[in-house]
């Protein structure tokens, strides 16, 4: 008998990040449906600091050939660093670059073959939706920024509840200049980043691309909390 922990259990661990998408656009409907999902989310003293906008249809073919001449012209216009040091999280980037790249079939070398790649970012993989996620800035951002992941959460989540898929893009916080004055936001609204949707390609070797978690004892502490990591 299934139960509410195993279905949301499966609902978690069978969300992925595909990087193909088929160009059928979700109902407006559906995309109403995610968006109230969305909406449930946590946040700080109930600030709902989340300002997020849904791109489609020519809109969303004028902003991915605008964030493309960016790409091309190397005008980057970040809201917030991209740093991930020098150990173990550098690492897991690095790997995660090399099964994007080795899953393409792009060599290390392939510098034009690197390119293309990001490119693809930037036409949101072939999706036909993309939300763009901003916050106002709340002191130093940092409570904001964690109510905006659980909206992303939830977002996601419900994507997949209904048999969609969605991939975060953080490439897109890269350009944010661009991206504000191609949709017309005012400057006091930061970009986290955005969200790429729709339904996924599953005849691509980018649908279902398989990144790994490191297991719980590399992230967890316990505290008189005895049997979580098979002590």
């Amino acid at each position: 008998m299934l139960t509410t922990a195993s279905l949301f259990t499966d609902l978690a661990r069978t969300r992925h990040s595909p990087r193909q998408f088929l160009p059928t656009p979700l109902s407006p409907s559906d995309i109403r449906g995610v968006l109230e999902d969305a909406q449930t989310a946590p946040s700080n003293s109930n600030t709902q600091p989340w300002n997020v906008h849904i791109v489609s249809g020519p809109a969303r073919d004028t902003l991915s050939d605008e964030l493309l001449k960016a790409y091309e012209e190397d005008r980057t216009s970040p809201d917030f660093t991209s740093d991930y040091g020098h150990g173990i999280h550098r690492d897991r980037s690095h790997e995660h670059a090399a099964i994007v790249y080795g899953t393409r079939g792009v060599a290390r070398k392939d510098h034009e073959g690197r390119k293309e790649v990001i490119r693809e970012n930037l036409r949101f993989y072939g999706a036909p939706h993309v939300a763009l996620l901003f916050m106002p800035v709340l002191g130093d951002g940092v409570r904001a920024a964690g109510d905006v992941g659980m909206y992303a959460q939830n977002f996601l989540l419900s994507l997949t509840a209904r048999g969609y898929r969605g991939i975060p893009q953080a490439v897109l916080g890269v350009y944010t200049d661009t991206v504000r004055q191609t949709l017309g936001v005012p400057d006091d609204l930061k970009l986290l980043f955005g969200i790429a949707f729709g339904t996924g390609d599953q005849t691509s070797p980018m649908y279902d691309i398989n990144m790994g978690r490191i297991p719980l004892h590399q992230s967890v502490v316990t505290h008189d909390t005895p049997g979580v990591l098979g002590e």
